[in-house]
């Protein structure tokens, strides 16, 4: 029998992730969070240690990050990730090992373009620093913030425009090449959010909240100008920290120092109007940003495929004014959008290009990504709980009831949107809905939850500006007329709702969940967010969905693989 191939790539910075491929499949992937429950969380060597449960060799080993330096084991001074290897194999059957550290958006790309089914597309990345580029032309270090690709089978990315930012104040250098190649002093979109996000009072990588925030500020004359008139971010508004974090200038208005002021005698949980102002105004113009950068890559390469990835591709407010604005333009927004994808393009790229594959991946169908647990095994963990046999139909009628429900089954999703595996259900009909679960969720106030519906009901009430479907929760779109007052605890206060769409082959036991709730409320919809608390990321194992019930206010886990509904009571 012959020897399986198996490529590992490990993603080591925030957002860390591992995937596993095997004779071309990806076994699984999972993101360092989910296995060591810290939120965010890098040096991936949890999931690489899962790896070592599922081979006894490993014939490539992809390292990816932004740079080359990254930890080395002690004494003997091999790279963490190769020394690791070699201790749990005991030097045998060792990989070949490749440091990706110059490619970060070429990976974000690959991610997203092998992910799509295109034959051809062009590929615009957005996010905060990618790889450290240094260059002849000038002495500092680089940083990539956004890129657009022309992608094309046989595999072959070619970099047509890119903005490469720089501590140095340089001005602007055009080094002409196809396309353009710019430096800057000026920072990418994504760090003018981030510093955005920083102001609100938010950890900077934490842009999903300054979003949820947005519609809740308007139009203010007196925060100056984000952008140039030459359409780049404000260096005056903006200081760049690189490659972290950025600050928006407090010192470029009045209107900044009199808020800071003035915010100190707010109370918890409160935000004042600049910082929701100011939310509004960097999604307004991040969106206009990126809209002109998707109308350069249409130009340059003659595209009507555009994949959208990098961090910023999580923004699903502005993907829905992608598609509102390009009518005539196929878009594949990466629902792994953020660095864990990167992983998986690092996989997927190596192995086509190894088998000098000539046709495009079949499309990203799934992303149930996480490694499969055996249902068996769930009984160790639920000892001492109160569990019954059940059936979706009493399960939908507890929802129906008003109790929240959290559901845990199968794979784990990729991502950050819970997609009916890892989730918590409430009623989407029940007007304070999102005060009571945001309440129990211990998150702000203004955060929206998303919903999932039937994919064969979704146009009955919601716009999707001419898509079929919406299985990844990658659009906040609008909702039709009357729906708000139908499903109150769903739809944000501009009226948009990002959904996910499910049909039966999809998700058997969720897509029942639905079927069985509709028929008691008439409403084919289920309030879904992701089964964690506030901070926390999302459940991986049985185990972490337990602790996280007894944690928590929820009563409630309904496990549909083995029928059975689970009561933890928190008194």
């Amino acid at each position: 029998m012959s020897k399986s191939e198996v490529i590992v790539a490990v993603a080591r910075g925030h957002n860390a992730s591992t995937t596993l491929m095997i004779d071309g499949k990806i076994v699984w992937y999972v993101e360092e969070e989910r296995l060591t429950r810290k939120k965010y969380d890098g040096c991936p060597l949890a999931g690489l240690l899962e790896v070592c449960k599922y081979v006894d060799h490993i014939d490539h080993l992809l390292i990816c990050h932004t740079h080359r330096g990254g930890p080395r084991t002690d004494w003997t001074g091999e790279d963490l990730y190769v020394g690791l290897i070699q201790k749990v194999f005991k030097n045998k059957n060792l990989p070949e090992v490749h440091f990706i550290d110059t490619i970060h958006h070429e990976l974000h790309a690959a991610c997203g373009f092998l992910n799509s089914g295109f034959e051809s597309a062009a590929c615009v990345i957005a996010d905060g620093a990618g790889s450290f580029l240094r260059t002849e032309y000038f002495d500092d270090v680089g940083y990539e913030f956004e890129t657009i690709f022309k992608a094309t089978w046989p595999l072959k990315f070619e970099t047509v425009w890119k903005h490469i930012g720089t501590k140095s104040p340089i001005g602007i250098i055009d080094i002409g090449l196809r396309g353009e190649e710019i430096y800057t002093e000026h920072p990418g979109i994504t760090k003018a959010y981030e510093a955005v996000t920083e102001y609100c009072g938010f950890s900077s990588i934490d842009a999903g909240k300054t979003m949820g925030l947005s519609p809740y500020g308007k139009e203010n004359k007196d925060i100056p100008p984000l952008l140039t008139t030459k359409g780049w971010v404000s260096r005056e508004m903006f200081l760049p920290g690189y490659p972290n974090d950025s600050k928006v200038n407090i010192c470029s208005a009045q209107i900044f120092c009199d808020d800071m002021i003035s915010r100190s005698e707010l109370k918890d949980g409160k935000y004042s109007q600049v910082q929701k102002d100011l939310a509004y105004a960097i999604q307004r113009e991040s969106e206009k940003y990126m809209i002109d950068k998707i109308r350069k890559a249409i130009e340059i390469t003659g595209e009507k495929n555009i994949i959208i990835c990098g961090g910023y591709g999580l923004n699903c407010v502005a993907n829905n004014k992608f598609w509102k604005e390009f009518p005539d333009v196929k878009f594949h927004c990466e629902p792994i959008s953020h660095d864990g994808g990167t992983s998986i393009g690092a996989v997927k790229m190596l192995y086509a290009r190894l088998h000098e594959q000539q046709r495009p991946y079949p499309v990203q169908e799934s992303i149930y990504y996480g490694p499969q647990y055996d249902p068996a095994t769930y009984e160790d963990a639920l000892e001492g709980l109160e569990t019954s046999e059940t059936t979706v139909e009493e399960v939908a009628q507890l929802i129906r009831d008003g109790n929240i429900v959290t559901i845990f089954q199968g794979r784990s999703e990729g991502g950050p949107r819970a997609l009916g595996n890892r989730s918590i259900l409430f009623d989407p009909t029940i007007k304070d809905g999102k005060d009571i679960v945001n309440g129990v969720k211990r998150r702000e106030f203004f955060r929206p939850f998303a919903c999932s519906i039937k994919e064969e009901a979704v146009h009955d009430w919601f716009n999707l500006q001419g898509r079929k479907k919406s299985p990844h929760m990658m659009y906040a779109v609008e909702c039709n007329e009357g729906v708000e007052e139908k499903i109150p605890s769903v739809i944000h206060v501009d009226n948009t709702c990002r959904i996910q769409t499910v049909t039966r082959d999809e998700n058997q036991h969720y897509y029942d969940l639905i079927d069985a709730f509709e028929k008691l409320s008439g409403v084919p919809i289920l309030f879904n967010t992701s089964f964690n608390l506030g901070g926390d990321p999302l459940v991986e194992t049985i185990e972490d969905a337990v602790d996280t019930l007894k944690k928590s206010k929820i009563e409630y886990m309904y496990l549909p693989e083995i029928s059975k509904l689970v009561k933890v009571s928190n008194d």
